[in-house]
């Protein structure tokens, strides 16, 4: 049976580094503090950020909700998004997306400047990523696969990592990731051929395709390590990720269950994004 690696362990370990970062920023007079900017009135948003500003009451880090009307303007949204990088008392900016299909998303994402950009969501933020250069913050969920590779001590320098999945919220980002700790990667998708051979000869993979069980045993091998992003909800109502997570429990050495892996730890990750950016600002 794999080695079932699970969010809460991690999550435990990163939110007492947390607290007691939080308590050294304190020391020195300053508040960590998110602003999240939530445009409509979408459900999965909003349960989202009812689920971080629980997690950051706990940890210590204040939260200022700011909820534009669904009509809202690519101008009014830009202005709103200025006004908080210019706010010292503002350490990071969460934007919920997509926006609605009126808004220039670009413009307004990049109108953020990265030190506060701790869902790396602008081009100068990715670009830090594929350049190895802190500009700003790598995306949370690309992030929380490598926290769970840390934690877990998983070895990646020299070995074979498969990332299928090519957005610019994980699979591009942690692909990148993955090579700065000297793994070799291959980036493949659902549309790749011969994608089952490729994936069984890998010692890693991370499956963030966002399709519903694309990964069956038949895809893996013996001693190979699988962190499952995907989210999808499947025909009967529940959570199921890409990886056919009991399938591949037989096979692997080790795997990361739906729900409660990645998605578990990548609000704390966020948090922990808001306090380094906190410590960056005012050092």
């Amino acid at each position: 049976m794999a080695q079932i690696l699970t969010g809460a362990e991690v999550v435990e370990t990163l939110n007492e580094q947390i607290v007691a970062e939080i308590e050294l920023l304190k020391g020195r007079g300053v508040q960590p503090t998110l602003a999240i900017i939530r445009v409509g009135e979408r459900g999965d948003d909003i349960a989202y950020e009812r689920g971080a500003g629980r997690l950051a009451e706990r940890l210590g880090v204040a939260v200022r909700s700011i909820v534009l009307p669904e009509e809202t303007t690519t101008s009014l949204l830009a202005q709103t998004v200025e006004s908080l990088n210019g706010d010292r008392n503002i350490h990071g900016v969460l934007m919920f997306r997509p926006l609605p299909a009126h808004i220039d998303e670009g413009l307004v994402r990049n109108a953020l400047v990265p030190q506060k950009d701790i869902d790396g969501i602008t081009d100068l933020s990715l670009a830090g990523v594929f350049t190895d250069h802190p500009t700003g913050f790598a995306p949370c969920t690309a992030q929380a696969c490598m926290e769970i590779l840390a934690h877990f001590a998983i070895e990646l320098k020299g070995k074979k990592a498969v990332v299928i999945g090519r957005s610019l919220v994980v699979g591009k980002p942690v692909a990148m990731m993955l090579l700065a700790e000297h793994a070799t990667v291959t980036i493949a998708h659902s549309r790749t051929l011969d994608l089952q051979d490729i994936v069984r000869e890998a010692d890693l993979v991370i499956a963030c395709a966002g399709q519903a069980h694309l990964i069956d045993g038949s895809f893996l091998s013996p001693g190979q390590v699988v962190i499952d992003v995907g989210i999808n909800v499947a025909e009967e109502g529940y959570l199921v990720g890409d990886v056919v997570f009991e399938e591949a429990a037989a096979v692997v050495g080790a795997v990361s269950p739906v729900p409660g892996g990645v998605g578990t730890v990548t609000t704390s990750v966020l948090m922990k994004h808001v306090v380094s950016a906190a410590f960056k600002q005012t050092s």
